[in-house]
């Protein structure tokens, strides 16, 4: 019950205000603020509210030792993890694609490319920094760098170019192992490291913005 109240109130009142700041030509829109698909105004909205919840509920049974261990409770289906993984993937073509509004099919096409670049990116970033941590690749944090890609890229998904997709791509892979480390020394228990794909890298892919589009500013971003 209190879990569908907060999505309620979160999506009919949260989402609305701030989406219009910058879709609705709110005071963002007016700063020439540029957010294709909502890095920000998607992925980082409903990633504060992650972070929120996670603290004020605290970490699960087990996570954390008193001596300060940090015990891993891994899942128990990675087959289905990846599935659900690949779906969102597939989705993200809606999602990305739908947001260009028209069936330009330049628009369409570029749009697809560099969200396509930036998840394959991502996916080799989160393998090569995970590796690093753990000595060998871990398919978790790999499925979210997919997962990292695709949010890093949903700002600027219609102005950045396929090279500059790949670039952004990669360092979400990167940061979002460093995120997911992170957070559990901070005591902050994020079963599917939701934290660290959508705001962490919904904040990289908003700057990203400013620093691949020559027609955006990455103070205003």
């Amino acid at each position: 019950n209190s879990f569908l109240m907060f999505s309620t109130v979160y999506v009919a009142l949260i989402y609305p205000i701030v989406g219009s700041w910058t879709w609705g030509g709110g005071w963002l829109a007016e700063m020439n603020f540029h957010d294709f698909a909502g890095s920000t105004l998607v992925h980082g909205v409903g990633g504060w509210a992650a972070l929120v919840g996670a603290f004020i509920l605290g970490p699960r049974l087990g996570k954390y030792s008193k001596n300060g261990n940090i015990n891993p409770i891994l899942g128990h289906n990675f087959p289905l993890a990846t599935i659900g993984v690949f779906l969102l993937w597939f989705g993200w073509y809606g999602f990305n694609g739908g947001s260009v509004l028209s069936a330009d099919p330049g628009g369409v096409s570029l749009v697809f490319v560099t969200t396509t670049l930036s998840a394959a990116a991502g996916v080799i970033g989160a393998m090569i920094s995970s590796t690093f941590i753990s000595k060998k690749p871990d398919l978790s944090m790999i499925l979210n760098g997919s997962l990292a890609g695709l949010v890093g890229i949903t700002a600027g998904a219609d102005c950045i170019n396929p090279m500059g997709s790949v670039i952004v791509g990669f360092i979400a892979g990167i940061i979002v192992v460093i995120s997911v480390v992170q957070l559990d020394r901070l005591k902050i228990d994020d079963p599917v490291g939701a934290i660290s794909v959508h705001l962490v890298c919904g904040m990289w892919g908003t700057l990203a913005v400013g620093i691949f589009c020559p027609e955006y500013q990455i103070g205003v971003q």
